[in-house]
């Protein structure tokens, strides 16, 4: 089983930048497809990033492209999500998650960590 924890979130003012941490279990595998969401109140749930573990491959939702950017470090089985010119719409709980790569559904889920962007 896959345990994932984030941290990093906090309040930021527009313009500015926050880094995002996904620490996963030791049973995490090269066999992993890792991603990033976020969910506002009242919204649903929004894909944001993946990147495949063994590869470092990453996709990216329009939305953030050239803004957020997806990696991570094998050693410390740990995801991150540096994201730069925050906006006030970027507001909202982010989570992360993992899944098999040959498989679409994302069984795996951190608690969230809230980002809140200031006017």
């Amino acid at each position: 089983q896959v345990q994932l924890r984030e941290s990093g979130g906090g309040l930021v003012q527009a313009g500015g930048s926050l880094r995002l941490s996904c620490t996963a279990s030791e049973r995490t595998f090269s066999t992993y497809t890792m991603g990033w969401f976020r969910q506002a109140p009242g919204k649903e749930r929004e894909f944001l990033a993946l990147i495949t573990w063994s590869s470092g491959t990453t996709v990216y939702a329009d939305s953030v492209k050239g803004r957020f950017t997806i990696s991570r470090d094998n050693a410390k089985n740990t995801m991150y999500l540096q994201m730069n010119s925050l906006k006030p719409e970027d507001t909202a709980v982010y989570y992360c998650a993992a899944r098999l790569k040959l498989t679409p559904v994302y069984p795996y889920w951190g608690q969230g960590t809230q980002v809140t962007v200031s006017s």
